[in-house]
C-alpha cells in the first residue's frame, strides 16, 4: 500500500512539471513579443511607437491601441493612409488621423485633409511640415504598456529590453539542463536494470550447475546405503524367478 500511496503521490510531478515548461515558454514567447514590438522594431526602423489616447478613430483605432509611426517622404502619402501629424506646427502635441484628400501645389508642397473615423467633419488641412509620419503597424491595448514604458525615463528602455532578453535566456537554459539531466537519469536507469538482470542470470546458472554436480553423488550414496543383506537377498530372490 505505501508504494501504490508513493506512485499515487509523484504522479502529478511530471504533469506539474509540463505545465510550468509550457506556461514558461508561453511567458516567453510574449515577453519576445512585446519587447520586439515595443523596443527592437521601433528602433530599428527609425519608427516612434505611440498610443492612442481618445476616441476618434474607434473602431479601427481604439484608445489603448499602440501605433508604430514610420517616417514616410510627403510624396508617398496616399488618401486612406493614417498619418500621424503636429496639430499646430512646432508643438508637441499629435494627431493620428485618417487621409481623405491631397492637394499638391506646382512648387511641389503637398497639404492633406484628414479625419478621424468616428468624427463627422474633417480637420483643418495639414501641411507636409507637420507629418511625422504614417502609422505602419497597430496592436490594440498594448499602447498603455508603451505609455507606462517610454513615458519614463531614457535609461528604462534599453534596462526593460536586456532584462526582458536575459529572462528569456534563463527560462530557456533551465530547460535545457532538466532535459539533460532526465536523459541522463533515464540512460543510468537502464544500466542499472541491465546489470541487474545479467547479474541474476549468473546466479540462477551457478546454482543450477550445483545442483546437478551434487544429484550425481546424491545418488549413488543412496544406492550404497543399503545394507549388504539386503541386495544380496534381492539377487537371490531374483535368481529362482530367473530360472522359471
Amino acid at each position: 500500500m505505501t508504494a501504490v500511496g508513493d506512485v499515487r503521490r509523484g504522479s502529478w510531478r511530471p504533469v506539474a512539471r509540463a505545465v510550468a515548461g509550457g506556461l514558461g515558454v508561453g511567458l516567453l514567447l510574449l515577453l519576445a513579443g512585446l519587447a520586439a514590438v515595443l523596443v527592437v522594431v521601433p528602433k530599428a526602423t527609425g519608427s516612434v511607437p505611440l498610443t492612442v489616447l481618445t476616441e476618434s478613430m474607434e473602431p479601427t483605432l481604439p484608445a489603448g491601441t499602440l501605433l508604430v509611426v514610420r517616417p514616410t517622404p510627403p510624396d508617398d502619402i496616399a488618401a486612406g493612409d493614417v498619418v500621424t501629424y503636429q496639430a499646430v506646427s512646432g508643438e508637441q502635441v499629435l494627431v493620428s488621423h485618417r487621409v481623405v484628400a491631397v492637394a499638391r501645389s506646382s512648387d511641389g508642397a503637398s497639404t492633406f485633409t484628414t479625419k478621424g473615423d468616428a468624427n463627422a467633419e474633417a480637420d483643418a488641412p495639414v501641411s507636409s511640415a507637420q507629418v511625422r509620419g504614417v502609422v505602419w503597424y497597430s496592436v490594440p491595448a498594448v499602447g498603455y504598456v508603451n505609455q507606462a514604458v517610454n513615458g519614463a525615463r531614457g535609461w528604462l528602455v534599453p534596462t526593460v529590453a536586456v532584462a526582458l532578453i536575459a529572462w528569456g535566456a534563463v527560462l530557456v537554459t533551465r530547460g535545457v539542463v532538466a532535459a539533460v539531466r532526465r536523459s541522463s537519469g533515464q540512460r543510468r536507469h537502464g544500466r542499472r536494470r541491465s546489470s541487474s538482470t545479467d547479474s541474476t542470470d549468473g546466479t540462477d546458472r551457478r546454482r543450477h550447475v550445483g545442483t546437478a554436480r551434487r544429484s550425481g553423488p546424491t545418488r549413488r550414496l543412496h544406492g550404497a546405503a543399503l545394507p549388504r543383506h539386503q541386495r544380496g537377498r534381492g539377487a537371490r530372490r531374483a535368481a529362482p524367478s530367473g530360472r522359471r
